[in-house]
């Protein structure tokens, strides 16, 4: 199933907050967590909310299910619109606050978290991530490529018009993010038909991936389409799409926008369509966007957000670039 990565839920009022904790262990219930877990989960999320409360403006918790092989985890994401910090490192000790509490309340969701991550910038805000493994045991290996996706569906709607999928073996990576003409139920049955086509087509080739899903999908609305691959061996990426999504390649001294071509799969695409590769020591991140992510951003904005877990950058850029109004997906893929 292809569909939003992260439910969003509003944290702007506190008499909310016994809710948003209700539907977060219900969900975490649902997904197969051990109930030892789920019960510091719920420590994890009062600790966000009493935070939000305290300190932000504009709070907002994003919750991720992830089945990780059949051991799933919970990633919880805080963004906030407050007066951030200046130091976030010293927050994180027990015996720190800034409002004459206890300040246990950072170093507490470090300790029952599996993964953990506070950014903050002076006058911007704070975005803190938390993960949270069913089974301690089974955390997610290093992969020699990691992908942090977020996507998540129109408010108002139950489901992404936008969905993410990629597949790899000792050879190769490739991924494809697709947006579906409009919203809703028909805008995910596109993104699924494409995303069943794109599982099961075996060449590596981007745009040979792209007119096989073309083909198979005649029969929906369509979707913007790209299409990103990593060869392991010669340690270049590779990369073809049609439509607006955005596509960005960064580097420690530059970066690079890929130009995709006119069109929509499903319905009409170029007779010629070219297959675009990139150097790996050149560009070791690459950044995927759907149109409901504004895409004049500088990531000079983010300092020392390179050393930081993926989700941070992609929530940063959620945070700031999102459009309200549309699904949103933004994909972060890095080389180790």
């Amino acid at each position: 199933m292809v569909d939003a990565t992260h439910i969003s839920f509003a944290a702007t009022d506190r008499s909310y907050f016994a809710l948003l904790k209700k539907e977060i262990h219900k969900k975490a219930i649902e997904a197969g967590i051990a109930t030892a877990r789920i019960n510091e989960l719920d420590i994890i999320v009062a600790e966000m909310t009493s935070n939000l409360f305290k300190y932000s403006d504009d709070g907002e918790i994003l919750m991720g299910v992830f089945q990780n092989g059949g051991s799933p985890y919970i990633e919880l994401i805080s963004i906030d619109n407050g007066p951030g910090m200046i130091n976030p490192t010293r927050m994180m000790q027990d015996g720190i606050s800034t409002s004459n509490t206890l300040g246990h309340g950072f170093g507490s969701m470090k300790r029952l978290s599996d993964d953990f991550e506070v950014y903050s910038i002076y006058g911007w805000g704070t975005i803190v991530m938390s993960r949270v493994y069913s089974d301690r045991k089974a955390i997610r290996k290093k992969q020699k490529v990691t992908v942090s996706p977020l996507v998540v569906y129109k408010p108002g709607e139950v489901t992404s018009g936008d969905g993410m999928v990629y597949k790899q073996n000792e050879k190769q990576f490739k991924l494809m993010l697709a947006d579906g003409l409009g919203h809703g139920p028909e805008a995910n049955k596109a993104v699924k038909e494409a995303a069943a086509a794109f599982v099961v087509y075996p060449d590596y080739s981007p745009v040979e991936t792209l007119r096989f899903i073309h083909s198979s999908i005649k029969k929906t609305r369509g979707a913007v389409i790209s299409i990103l691959g990593y060869d392991f061996d010669t340690k270049t990426w590779i990369s073809t799409g049609v439509g607006n999504i955005a596509v960005r390649l960064n580097g420690a001294a530059a970066f690079r926008n890929q130009m995709s071509y006119n069109g929509i799969i499903g319905h009409n695409i170029p007779n010629t369509m070219n297959d675009q590769q990139y150097p790996s020591d050149q560009y070791n991140q690459v950044i995927l966007c759907s149109d409901g992510i504004k895409t004049r951003w500088d990531l000079s904005k983010y300092p020392m957000i390179a050393k930081y877990d993926g989700t941070v950058l992609a929530a940063a850029l959620y945070k700031d670039q999102a459009r309200r109004t549309d699904d949103m997906s933004v994909i972060i893929v890095k080389i180790k």
